[in-house]
């Protein structure tokens, strides 16, 4: 039996590329570059409306 929260997500997230571990992390990596570039869209969007505003991101 798998206690730890993490182990377990891995164990799902392999279950779910069918056990391919190659397939898993590619998966994961194609997420986080999703992710990272929301990130980078919410932190533009942020300055412009700082600078809209007059203040500045230090």
């Amino acid at each position: 039996m798998v206690s730890d929260p993490s182990e377990a997500a891995i164990d799902q997230i392999v279950a779910s590329c069918n056990g391919d571990l190659r397939g898993a992390l590619k998966a994961l990596l194609l997420v986080n570059e999703h992710l990272e570039a929301e990130l980078q869209q919410l932190y533009a969007a942020a300055a412009q409306d700082s600078v809209a505003r007059g203040k500045f991101l230090h």
